[in-house]
């Protein structure tokens, strides 16, 4: 179900002035009744009407049960035993509805917008128009904002996600009806070519319900690869250059002359085919594979517009002058069809060159290439100069509105894609590291056992062995499999950073960093494999280090020791060389999924807002500049929640112009599928970013100490309410197994990667997505608040002098405010009863009581506290658009919900039959779809 605070899709709940009751939400529910209907009608005409009659008796009967009209045991009663040939056709047509109706809530945002703007409204929060009217207001001098836009950076970072499975023609098709959709929102009935638009929403919902969603077999990472890279066609190659164009033409005349963003802000990067932790399916080949597709994905867009360029730059000689530039480009293409073309001529030269250039560094050549036996070019400096040479002309000789179009977006394609397209980051589990670094210094005879210790003395021997040239081991060393393996991956980012440039790699991930040497045991393994090399940094020479060193800290205790850690590292003379080398700047990743699973969501939340605290005080200490990378998924359990709030949350001088974000899962396609959506989140990270960077967006002046203190104490509580759940109740991993689909995420071919790091039944072990994938599944939702009711009622503890001090909190402060928004928005979506429907799949009965009567009584206990706090009787009452959609859709996957349970009963009985197994699959991907960021 789409949450548009969620996905940054529309503000709207932030300050209302514009009708938003039920005539403001008529033009939406009619866009569903709509497309619902032409579903309804496919699924009878295909299916026949015995399907039909059952999706309508389940969907008629899931609003009874919202309206208590019957109880739920009897819709689920119609399930009990329904063959799976059946049951498939229903899950599929739930799946699809919900489908449909988050693009009908995508166009009904649009709608909302316009409304905004007819009433000739101010604009929204989370605007950059917004965002540049707090920026005049504050009246900021040029020289504070270059200092704070110094190296200024915007990253997401797309991710693989297991819940993010549907297929191309799935991804495609839904393009193809939500644009539709638009056309009807702008009270057109025909497409721009004649076609009926109802007529081709049916035959493209028609291609929908004949499309298999998913696909039968498990996802190779070349699948996941080829899925994050479908947004750039779809969106990011469109609307990145053209919001870094107009970010930075807005900020410089604001500023002039303070030259600010003339390096790209907006700049995309990818995890998928890069992060190895855990997933011993990435090897040298899958990085080649990945980075090599990416740069094809950036040539092929660069062939298309240099073609339609072309075509389009049709002016002679005879009526144009051109620059003496321009003449000396064109001059070596000698076509007598084009003699008085120059322009012409001038693109077919770099047409040609870039074609040579993606004979020598591409595996697979893209389409449109132009063989002339050219000089390929070095750098993408080399085309962009060729460019600028069109552009110069253009605008030299009154073509300025000319200029102004396909080239300006050329250009500005490729500033920030360069021959890459997309920063490729490298990540590997510390634990392997240090087995791999240990064989290494065994078999060059630097120290036999170096596991054995202490870690001051590793410190002192990585960093005298950093400090040298020389190799550890050659071409014969015999070592084993692992660290082959893991040196032949390092090698593959090598090649990449080579071949394509030093930002086709731009970061090496250290995941559950604990350590100075677990930094700087990334560090020898990249010096091993040439993309490290300090040996000259004693003499003052030059350090070659094009891959930054990137800490990820992911537990509680690791994010309270991070900064310590930090300062450490910088305090040894060869690691500080190396920061120094990349202009003192300083990545940190911080681990929003272990933190929460480690110590709950109020305790996560405080950790990382401390340690972020921390770390921006070491960085004014140590004089570097510090970006913090933060790893959130989709869900609330996971850092999830709305882009723009959740930046601004973020302690004083955190964001300091930059900032990196992982994108994950089905998040990705409600964000980035298509143009206009993918402009709208990607303007919301960057208004955010500016305004945590230039202005004081805490608000809590000299009352943040008091206020810190007593987000420590509720920390402390929550932590240890949710630690006596999770960790101490005996059972309760059986519990958890047993009352989720947790175990089928990895038995059902769901993503390239396992679901845990090593085979364990330790909570520990268990990798974040599945942990939070399974307890969304079930609607019990436990990361996203599981902990923090029992830590307010303590704290306050009857004193209502001490309950008003957290509603002066929530009114004043960001992250509390934001943290209690996103516990409500989850609060809402979890389901206590169909949550016990999943509690039943538990044997032990005992055990199941004792569990979930305690999950229960916090949920209560949580309810009560945040309309206490909030002052809200209603927990959406900030969040309208929410608000909404569950009112309208939440019925729709209760079916999901029953079929899940009947058939996962099924499966551990030992029923056999594949369709159990697919339908299991179905339901995990229409709740996922339903939900809209669930993993």
């Amino acid at each position: 179900m789409a949450d548009a605070p969620d996905i940054d899709l529309d503000p709207i709940g932030a300050v209302q002035r514009t009708p938003v009751g039920r005539e403001a939400t008529e033009p939406m529910r009619e866009d569903i009744r709509l497309l619902g209907a032409i579903l309804g009608d496919t699924i009878r005409e295909h299916n026949g009407p015995e399907v039909f009659d059952l999706v309508e008796r389940a969907r008629v009967e899931s609003f009874r049960v919202r309206r208590s009209e019957i109880d739920r045991a009897e819709l689920a009663a119609r399930f009990s035993g329904i063959d799976p040939g059946r049951a498939i056709p229903v899950i599929r047509a739930f799946t699809h509805f919900a489908l449909l109706a988050n693009v009908a809530e995508d166009i009904h945002r649009e709608r909302r917008r316009a409304v905004h703007v007819a009433a000739g409204e101010p604009p929204q929060d989370s605007s950059l128009a917004a965002t540049y009217r707090k920026l005049d207001a504050a009246d900021l001098d040029a020289t504070t904002v270059t200092d704070a836009l110094r190296g200024a950076l915007v990253a997401p970072v797309i991710t693989a996600h297991p819940t993010e499975t549907r297929r191309r023609t799935v991804f495609d098709t839904q393009r193809q009806v939500t644009e539709l959709m638009r056309l009807r929102l702008h009270g057109q009935s025909r497409t721009s070519e004649g076609r009926d638009i109802e007529v081709e929403l049916r035959r493209h919902i028609l291609t929908l319900w004949q499309t298999a969603l998913v696909r039968l077999s498990r996802l190779k990472i070349s699948d996941e690869i080829e899925t994050g890279l479908r947004y750039y066609p779809a969106a990011f190659l469109e609307v990145i250059p053209q919001v870094n164009a107009e970010v930075r033409t807005a900020l410089q005349a604001r500023w002039p002359g303070a030259h600010l963003l003339e390096q790209p802000i907006l700049r995309p990067g990818s995890w998928i085919g890069g992060d190895r932790d855990g997933n011993p399916n990435v090897d040298a080949g899958v990085v080649r594979l990945a980075t090599g597709r990416a740069a094809r994905v950036a040539f092929a867009h660069y062939f298309s517009e240099l073609t339609a360029l072309e075509e389009e730059l049709s002016m002679s000689a005879r009526l144009v002058t051109v620059s003496d530039g321009l003449a000396a480009l064109a001059q070596t293409c000698h076509e007598p069809a084009r003699a008085d073309e120059p322009y012409r001529r001038a693109l077919r030269v770099i047409h040609a060159r870039l074609t040579a250039t993606g004979r020598q560094i591409l595996d697979e050549q893209p389409e449109h290439e132009l063989d002339l036996d050219s000089e390929p070019y070095r750098r993408p400096e080399e085309l962009l100069a060729d460019l600028d040479i069109l552009d110069d002309s253009l605008r030299s000789n009154g073509g300025a509105v000319l200029a102004d179009d396909r080239l300006s977006r050329l250009r500005e394609a490729v500033r920030v894609f360069g021959f890459h397209l997309c920063g490729l980051d490298m990540r590997q589990n510390s634990e392997v590291h240090e087995q791999v670094v240990a064989e290494l210094l065994a078999w060059a005879g630097v120290h036999p056992d170096y596991t054995a210790l202490p870690e001051a003395q590793r410190v002192e021997l990585l960093a005298a062995e950093i400090s040298t040239r020389r190799p550890l081991i050659g071409e014969g060393a015999e070592i084993s499999e692992l660290a082959r393996k893991e040196l032949a991956i390092i090698g593959a980012g090598a090649r990449a950073v080579s071949v394509f440039g030093p930002q086709a790699v731009p970061n090496y991930i250290i995941s559950m960093c604990q350590s100075v040497s677990d930094l700087l045991e990334a560090a020898i393994l990249l010096k091993e494999c040439g993309l490290l090399d300090v040996s000259g940094a004693a003499h003052g020479g030059e350090v070659y280090t094009p891959v930054g060193i990137v800490p990820l800290f992911e537990t509680i205790d690791d994010l309270q020791r991070g900064a310590s850690i930090l300062q450490d590292a910088l305090g040894l003379p060869v690691y500080r060389s190396i920061v120094a080398a990349r202009a003192e700047h300083q990545e940190v990743m911080l681990g929003y999924s272990d933190s929460n699973k480690d110590g709950g969501y109020l305790a996560a939340n405080w950790a990382l807002y401390r340690a972020e605290l921390d770390l921006v005080d070491a960085a004014r200490k140590t004089g570097i500049r510090l970006r913090l990378f933060h790893g959130r998924g989709g869900t609330v359990g996971r850092g999830g929640g709305p882009s723009y709030d959740a930046i601004l949350a973020q302690p004083p001088g955190a964001v300091n112009g930059s900032l990196r974000i992982t994108e994950q899962g089905e998040v990705i396609a409600a964000k980035y599928a298509e143009p206009q959506i993918a402009h709208r989140n990607l303007e919301a990270l960057l208004a955010a970013t500016l305004e945590s960077t230039l202005l004081d967006v805490e608000g809590l002046g000299e009352d943040a100490d008091p206020a810190y203190q007593v987000l420590d104490e509720l920390a402390g509580l929550a932590q240890r309410a949710y630690a006596e759940l999770v960790h101490d109740t005996p059972g309760f991993v059986e519990y958890f197994t047993a009352s989720t689909p947790v175990s089928e995420i990895g038995d059902l071919n769901i993503g390239s990667r396992p679901s845990s790091r090593k085979p364990t039944a330790s909570i520990a072990d268990l990798r974040a997505i599945p942990w939070v994938l399974a307890w969304s599944q079930c609607r019990v939702m436990l990361p996203g608040w599981y902990g923090t009711g029992t830590a307010f009622e303590q704290w306050i503890g009857g004193d209502e002098s001490r309950l008003a001090v957290l509603r002066d909190l929530y009114r004043r402060w960001p992250f509390f405010r934001t943290v209690l928004s996103n516990m409500a928005q989850v609060l809402a979506k979890s389901d206590m009863g169909l949550a016990a429907r999943y509690s039943e799949l538990v044997d032990d009965v005992e055990l199941r009581a004792r569990v979930f009567d305690k999950i229960v009584a916090e949920h209560e206990r949580t309810i009560t506290m945040c309309t206490r706090i909030t002052g809200h009787d209603d927990l959406l009452a900030d969040n309208p658009a929410l608000a909404r959609s569950v009112f309208n859709r939440f019925p729709y996957l209760e079916p999901l919900n029953h079929l899940q349970v009947e058939l996962l009963r099924r499966y551990r009985a030992g029923d056999e039959d594949e369709r159990v197994q697919r339908g299991i699959l179905l339901t995990m991907s229409g709740l996922a779809t339903a939900l809209r960021n669930s993993g």
